[in-house]
């Protein structure tokens, strides 16, 4: 059912501050904070939470904990805890760790699959393939994120044909979602129309999400013209945290209490407790001695309206 605007009337934010945004920070946070920030997000009525990336911690330090954090997450809790896998290892961490649903990710441009998971494009493509086989296989929830989907910072502008062909051999695959992931900040509201004007109508029995980066301003503009296609997930990160460690100047997620402050001046229901996400943010804020790119967490009390 849709409003006037042809929008939605509510709206799914996936929260994946707890990896997208832990993965860029050199101080490592500790395990217990971890935690805490995660409890505080669910409190804060987030139903899915990305908690993790099963990648070689060498290269991403702050996921060395992932194993321990999982075994500790409240299991009571109404909400879906996802991770973040790269390869088929990345699949069977996340089922031995306990995790129920899993992110396969892969990248719509060659250079940026090189140097983010060391395989072509091709390889990529026929390894999602199998990532989503393997995690079909152990009964996993299963969504296919498509990274540089609106332009490689290496590459230019990414084929629309190549996505939408990429969206198409996964929804065969019967995943729950298609994450189409702006990777690099470079999409347009122009870009993200083009997308979906010709990917929706190809894949119409299985839910899209968009997973926005504000690199260049727009992530907020950018979920708008999502929403005029009828788009009702959207990943989003306390504070806005976040970014890509192999895209040199990527910047942080649309943050999570901005887009609930957008969504909810539209007349659209979120679901979420604005004041409890931004308690979370402040709290990260105050452990990295610096302010997060989000706005709405740092209003004073008689401001957050």
């Amino acid at each position: 059912m849709m409003n006037e605007a042809n929008f939605p009337d509510t709206v799914n934010l996936a929260e994946v501050g707890p990896r997208d945004g832990f993965q860029l920070e050199r101080r490592l946070i500790p395990l217990d904070l971890k935690l805490d920030i995660i409890q505080g997000l669910v409190k804060a009525g987030l139903k899915q939470i990305q908690v993790a990336s099963f990648v070689n911690p060498k290269r991403v330090p702050q996921m060395a904990d992932v194993e321990a954090l999982i075994r500790r997450l409240d299991r009571s809790a109404d909400c879906l805890y996802t991770g973040l896998a790269l390869n088929r290892r990345g699949v069977e961490r996340a089922h031995a760790a306990g995790l129920e649903a899993v992110e396969i990710s892969i990248s719509a441009s060659d250079t940026h699959s090189r140097k983010n998971a060391g395989l072509s494009l091709s390889e990529a493509i026929e390894a999602g393939a199998g990532m989503i086989r393997t995690a079909r296989d152990f009964g996993m929830r299963i969504i296919a994120s498509l990274q540089c989907a609106f332009g490689c910072v290496y590459e230019g502008a990414i084929p629309v044909s190549r996505v939408t062909e990429m969206a198409r051999r996964f929804q065969n695959l019967e995943v729950e979602r298609i994450s189409l992931a702006d990777t690099t900040g470079m999409a347009t509201p122009r870009s993200v129309d083009t997308l979906l004007s010709r990917l929706l109508p190809k894949i119409e029995n299985t839910a899209v999400g968009l997973h926005l980066h504000d690199t260049r301003g727009l992530g907020l503009v950018n979920l708008t013209a999502g929403l005029s296609h009828g788009i009702s997930w959207f990943d989003t990160a306390f504070g806005g945290m976040g970014g890509c460690p192999f895209v040199t100047g990527a910047a942080g997620n649309i943050a999570t209490e901005d887009t609930d402050y957008l969504l909810t001046s539209l007349g659209i229901d979120t679901g979420i407790h604005r004041p409890a996400v931004s308690e979370c943010s402040r709290k990260m804020a105050g452990f990295l001695e610096r302010s997060l790119p989000g706005k709405l967490y740092r209003l004073t009390e008689e401001m957050r309206v």
